[in-house]
């Protein structure tokens, strides 16, 4: 996977983007056509002196699918570990609508089709 990280309007320290790199690496586990992913970094309250909150929002690109989330929090370490937590779950549902042929409209459907064909037998 491709990650691009952009810090807006400071300088993000390396470890800081070693942690982000590290951690998008393991969403390779949950959704295997992971094309890129980009990052960006703000400081909420930048503008003014104080800074209040830190933002990270990660853009997945998939097949077909673009998946965005954004988490704020004290730390950007601790806004990232939220935001992984969030991105896993989106990955599986993402996941899981592409390949789940068992959910219960389509087993009704099957149940249905095959009671049908049951009853035409009998006639």
């Amino acid at each position: 996977m491709r990650v691009q990280m952009h810090a807006v309007r400071f300088t993000a320290d390396q470890s800081l983007l070693d942690f982000i790199q590290k951690k998008l690496n393991k969403l390779d586990t949950f959704h295997d056509r992971i094309v890129s992913a980009e990052v960006f970094l703000r400081l909420d309250g930048a503008e003014t002196a104080k800074v209040k909150d830190k933002i990270v929002e990660v853009r997945l690109n998939i097949p077909g699918k673009e998946l965005f989330v954004t988490e704020r929090n004290k730390s950007f370490e601790g806004a990232v570990e939220h935001l992984m937590d969030v991105m896993k779950d989106k990955l599986v549902r993402c996941k899981e609508k592409r390949t789940d042929f068992s959910s219960p409209a389509i087993v009704q459907a099957q149940d249905q089709q095959e009671q049908e064909a049951v009853e035409q037998d009998e006639y």
